[in-house]
């Protein structure tokens, strides 16, 4: 979905569906807060966060779960498959599963290296386990209540992090600020922290610094004209991201985060940018919902997490296990 403009403020409908969102918040809290969830044979890390949207959750676990395989570790990326029709647990194969099947993001993921979709994520840990993973990333995976996580890591975007402070349907968040760091071992802090929240989150949670950098491919699009297309969480970021890389953006098309793209969709905009003498371009994640044919015509935008101190990352992940 795309976040509704009174998420940005707290009055008008926001004040009306505020006390929906205390009921939404007070519920995902307390099936996470599950002190008794079942351990799975391979250590888990979770990656997270506290709001509905692209905070950055997907690149950071791209980003860990490289890290663990230069270390000598088998990964696997579990995950639902939002967006997918698939429950699990089922391995992906790029080759014979599309994004109906199985989401957008396990197709990021599987490019990389196993990866699992699971509604119930211990079923997909544990086949993943029996496959020879040694250990299991979750993307996504912060209230999710059904599996003990050894390492819990939240992604929080430093330029708006909480929205306008309430609670899903009324705001972003998924549940209060305060019950979802009782359950974190490590906060990312993606990009510029525009509004100094970090002094005021708990000091004996670590902070990992980061922020997002397009690939070097993005670079040649520095002076071209643009016709730019996305259906993410945020797309303010990608629009961010091509005017930093220099692209004249001649116009833009916003679609709901995971929607299923139909030629009709997609081939006006394509025609919309020859007319205009202007490149199409989108981002990885809205690639592969593209048809092959489609995906060849269109310039994809990749980023990846440039993280600020290495040696802290890593000194994190290894308090979940020794390499």
């Amino acid at each position: 979905m795309q976040p509704p403009e009174f998420w940005t403020h707290t009055n008008g409908v926001a004040r009306i569906l505020e006390p929906l969102g205390r009921i939404y918040g007070a519920v995902t809290s307390a099936r996470a807060d599950n002190a008794h969830a079942p351990r799975a044979s391979i250590p888990v890390i979770s990656v997270g966060g506290l709001t509905v949207g692209g905070a950055g959750k997907t690149p950071v676990t791209l980003s860990l779960t490289e890290r663990l395989q230069d270390r000598g570790q088998k990964t696997a990326v579990v995950l639902r498959g939002y967006g997918g029709s698939l429950k699990g647990p089922v391995r992906v194969d790029a080759d014979l599963h599309s994004s109906v099947d199985v989401g957008d993001e396990a197709l990021l993921h599987v490019v990389q290296g196993p990866t699992w979709v699971a509604r119930k994520r211990i079923e997909g840990v544990n086949a993943a386990a029996a496959a020879g993973a040694t250990v299991a990333v979750l993307d996504d995976g912060h209230q999710h209540p059904g599996i003990h996580k050894d390492l819990r890591i939240v992604v929080i975007d430093g330029q708006n992090p909480w929205g306008n402070g309430y609670i899903f349907p009324a705001g972003p968040l998924r549940e209060r600020v305060s019950r979802g760091l009782a359950r974190t071992d490590a906060i990312v802090l993606m990009g510029e922290d525009r509004t100094d929240f970090a002094a005021q989150l708990p000091s004996h949670i670590p902070l990992l610094k980061a922020s997002l950098v397009p690939d070097p491919l993005a670079l040649s699009l520095r002076g071209q004209n643009v016709v730019a297309f996305a259906g993410i969480g945020n797309p303010e970021k990608f629009i961010a991201t091509l005017r930093e890389i220099g692209a004249r953006i001649v116009a833009w098309h916003g679609f709901e985060d995971h929607q299923a793209f139909g030629a009709a969709d997609i081939q006006p905009l394509l025609d919309e940018a020859f007319a205009m003498g202007a490149l199409p371009v989108t981002t990885a994640k809205d690639a592969v919902r593209l048809s092959p044919d489609q995906r060849q015509q269109v310039n994809i935008v990749s980023v990846a997490v440039l993280w600020k101190d290495d040696a802290a990352v890593d000194a994190n992940l290894s308090r979940t296990f020794r390499t």
